[in-house]
């Protein structure tokens, strides 16, 4: 396999920094404002509706995440919501924006073993400024050829960058936490794909359905690449 790879892309969010975590807490604390009106579960389930139905117009990312929360508590209200509540939510959203960046396990060791050997990339879906500001704070950045923060992650999406860094897609590899996103498009298109589990992941992402094919490859955490890549 590593004959063939020259370039490496990295998913960004719960693969080299933790995420998840943060939204389904915002989510919990969500609930709490409006838990007067509604079961909790009920406030869950109409969050991720409103949620979804809004990807094609706010895309990936805390800030669509903060107009759907607004969004679902005026609906849950019946339009009647107190502004008090309006304000919360606002708070919780700077909140995740202002969170520190925790990095995964052996993330900056793997980054260090690669770098030099191929070309990395980070390709990454979410809010622009949100995700420059995340890579920033890291401090990996400069490990990285190319950075993409993509709208969606699907095989045009791939395609796309593949052409633009030159290379052909059996060239290139993903490793990323979500089978929907970061493995599923890359395999179709030929290219190669490691899945890396993490232990919350947003059930968008998920698919129903195990995948048997000779470019995919999962390991238990990112250091599992490392005898795949390094000689």
């Amino acid at each position: 396999m590593k004959n063939k790879i020259t370039i490496i892309a990295f998913d960004a969010d719960d693969t080299l920094w933790v995420n998840e975590p943060y939204f389904r807490e915002t989510e919990e604390r969500f609930a709490d404002l409006l838990e007067d009106f509604m079961p909790r579960h009920s406030i869950m389930a109409a969050l991720y509706k409103t949620e979804v139905a809004n990807l094609s117009l706010y895309g990936y990312g805390i800030k669509g995440f903060m107009l759907s929360m607004i969004e679902t508590a005026m609906q849950i209200t019946m339009g009647k919501i107190d502004p008090i509540i309006v304000e919360k939510v606002l708070e919780l959203g700077k909140e995740m924006l202002n969170k520190p960046i925790e990095l995964l396990d052996g993330v900056e060791e793997v980054l260090k073993a690669l770098h030099g050997k191929y070309r990395l990339v980070v390709a990454t879906k979410g809010d622009l400024l949100d995700q420059q500001r995340k890579l920033t704070k890291s401090g990996l950045d400069h490990y990285f050829h190319h950075i993409e923060i993509m709208s969606d992650k699907q095989e045009k999406d791939y395609q796309k960058l593949i052409r633009h860094l030159d290379c052909k897609p059996e060239e290139f590899m993903m490793l990323g936490n979500s089978l929907k996103s970061d493995i599923l498009p890359v395999l179709n298109i030929g290219g190669h794909a490691v899945h890396i589990p993490y232990h919350t992941t947003w059930i968008h992402e998920s698919i129903d359905h195990t995948i048997e094919h000779p470019n995919f490859y999962e390991v238990e955490s990112l250091s599992g690449v490392l005898p795949q890549l390094i000689a």
